[in-house]
C-alpha cells in the first residue's frame, strides 16, 4: 500500500471541523425528534425521564468525543485484544445462568446488562471492539491477509466468537452488523474476493437458517415480502411507518404533532426515521440523508489519507459502522428490507448506542487530526 501524500495538517483540519458540526448537529436533531416522538408519553408519565436520559447520554457522549479525539488513535492498536477480551467477557454476562438480576429478560431477549448506575448494551461496545481489533490485526499481518489459512482464519474466529455470543441473547440483526464491519475491515486490507465470494454464500445459508427456525424472524421475512398480506405485529409496524412517512408529504405536518406514534411501536427509537417523514417531511428525510452522506464522505477522505495502514483500516471501519446501520435503519423504515431493530446512530433514543457512535467519532476526528504529520512506526509487534 502506498503512503499518503505528505500534506501540512491545516490544509486537512476543515475536514475534521465539518465532521465534528455534521455530527452535533444529527444530536441535536436527534433529542428534538427523540423527545417529539415521545410527546404522548411525556403527557402521561415517563416521557420526559426518557428524554432527560437521552439527553444525559448526549452529553456524555459529546464529552468523550471531545476527550478521544484528543487522544492519539494509536493507543486503539494496543488495547486491542484486551478491548476485545473485555467485550467477550461482558457479552457473556447475559448468557450466564444466575445473572438474571443485573441482565434482565425484556421482550424475550437478555441484551442489557444492569449494575448499579450503568446500564449498557454489550453488543453496542461489541461493534466497535471488533473494528479496533480487525483493524489492529490487519495492520499486523500486512499482506498475509491475502492468504485464507494464516491470514483470513484468524480473523474468522474472532468475528465467529464475538457474533455467536450476540447471536445467542438473541440478537440476529446486530450480529450480523458485527460480523460484516469486521470482515469489511478485512476486505480494506485487501483480502482476496473470491475468499468473501465463499464467506457470502455460507452467511447467507447460515442466515436463512437461523431466520427459519425462529418464528418472529420469520414473520418478518415475509412481511418484507408479502407486506399487503401481513397482518401479524411486524406487519403492522411496517405499514405504520408508511403511513407515517407519506402523511409527512413535503413540509411535514409539524414538530410534534406526528400521529402514527401513536400506533408505531419504538417510534423514537427503531422507527425514528419514520417519525422524521412524518413531522418534517420530505425535506426532513432530505437532511437526513444529507448529512449521512456527508459524514460517510468526510470518514472515507480521512481513510484514505491516513497516517498509516492501521489508521486507514480503523477509519473505513468506523465510517462503515454508521453508514450500514443508518442505511438499515432508513430501509426497514422504508419496507426495504426486514425489520432489525437498529437503531439510527445519533437520532434514535438509545444512550449506548449513541455514546458509542460519538467515542467511535472521537477516534475518526483524531485519525483526521494526525494526517500530514510525519508518520510514527506501527509495526510494534
Amino acid at each position: 500500500m502506498s503512503a499518503p501524500v505528505a500534506r501540512h495538517p491545516g490544509e486537512l483540519r476543515w475536514e475534521t471541523r465539518l465532521l465534528t458540526v455534521v455530527t452535533a448537529t444529527m444530536v441535536v436533531f436527534g433529542i428534538a425528534n427523540t423527545y417529539g416522538a415521545l410527546s404522548l408519553q411525556t403527557a402521561s408519565s415517563g416521557g420526559a425521564g426518557f428524554a432527560l436520559r437521552q439527553l444525559v447520554g448526549a452529553l456524555l457522549g459529546l464529552l468523550g468525543l471531545s476527550i478521544v479525539s484528543r487522544v492519539d488513535y494509536h493507543i486503539w492498536r494496543r488495547l486491542a485484544w484486551p478491548l476485545l477480551f473485555a467485550t467477550i467477557a461482558v457479552l457473556l454476562i447475559p448468557l450466564l445462568p444466575g445473572t438474571e438480576s443485573i441482565a434482565p429478560r425484556i421482550n424475550g431477549a437478555r441484551r442489557w446488562v444492569d449494575i448499579g448506575p450503568l446500564n449498557f448494551q454489550p453488543s453496542e461496545i461489541a461493534r466497535l471492539a471488533i473494528i479496533v481489533w480487525c483493524a489492529a490485526l490487519a495492520a499486523k499481518k500486512g499482506t498475509q491477509v491475502r492468504e485464507f489459512k494464516k491470514g483470513v482464519m484468524p480473523f474468522l474466529v474472532g468475528i465467529g466468537v464475538v457474533s455467536l455470543l450476540i447471536l445467542g441473547q438473541p440478537n440476529l440483526s446486530m450480529a450480523t452488523l458485527v460480523a460484516l464491519l469486521g470482515l469489511i475491515v478485512l476486505f480494506s486490507a485487501g483480502a482476496k474476493i473470491g475468499h468473501f465470494i465463499l464467506l457470502g454464500f455460507a452467511g447467507l445459508i447460515l442466515l436463512f437458517e437461523k431466520i427459519q427456525n425462529v418464528q418472529y424472524r420469520a414473520a418478518r421475512l415475509t412481511t418484507f415480502l408479502n407486506p399487503g398480506e401481513a397482518t401479524d405485529a411486524a406487519g403492522m409496524q411496517i405499514h405504520q411507518s408508511l403511513v407515517g412517512i407519506g402523511s409527512g408529504r413535503l413540509l411535514g405536518v409539524g414538530f410534534g404533532e406526528g400521529q402514527q406514534k401513536l400506533f408505531l411501536p419504538y417510534a423514537y427509537s427503531d422507527f425514528i426515521f419514520s417519525t422524521i417523514g412524518e413531522e418534517w417531511g420530505f425535506l426532513g428525510v432530505v437532511l437526513v440523508v444529507l448529512l449521512f452522506g456527508i459524514f460517510l464522505w468526510l470518514g472515507f477522505r480521512i481513510a484514505r489519507s491516513a497516517p498509516d495502514p492501521f489508521g486507514q483500516f480503523l477509519a473505513v471501519g468506523i465510517t462503515a459502522m454508521i453508514g450500514i446501520t443508518a442505511v438499515m435503519h432508513m430501509a426497514v423504515s422504508l419496507s426495504l428490507m426486514p425489520t432489525t431493530g437498529l437503531t439510527l446512530p445519533f437520532m434514535s433514543y438509545g444512550r449506548s448506542s449513541l455514546v458509542i457512535s460519538l467515542a467511535a467519532t472521537g477516534i475518526l476526528v483524531n485519525i483526521g487530526r494526525m494526517r500530514g504529520r510525519p508518520a510514527r512506526e506501527t509495526t510494534a509487534k
